[in-house]
């Protein structure tokens, strides 16, 4: 593994109206940060959840939140480095393959 990579999960308290029946923004989140953890143990990773309706001081995280917002994206939007994987109801087939791009290995 190269280094730590960074996963951010966008998303906000209200599911959005397209996604009824699915998880939460922020329990997609939890999900995810559970299992990447399984899949790969001892490799770090940074994942973080990032309120569209009240995004953090960072001005990448902002920008995209409001990219959220103004195109409709289907919420949660999880990106692993810049790279959109995931919108709305995120595969973990996607996410793995992107992981394994960046050098992890599952265990």
């Amino acid at each position: 593994m190269k280094r730590e990579v960074e996963i951010s999960v966008y998303g906000a308290e209200q599911l959005c109206p397209s996604c009824v029946n699915l998880p939460s923004s922020k329990e997609t989140y939890e999900w995810l940060q559970a299992a990447i953890q399984r899949k790969y143990p001892d490799q770090p990773f940074k994942i973080t959840y990032v309120d569209i309706h009240n995004p953090p001081e960072d001005e990448e995280k902002r920008i995209f939140a409001s990219k959220v917002i103004e195109e409709d994206l289907f919420y949660p939007v999880v990106l692993i480095e810049d790279q959109l994987v995931g919108e709305g109801n995120p595969r973990l087939k996607t996410i793995y393959a992107e992981m394994e791009k960046h050098g992890y290995i599952a265990e």
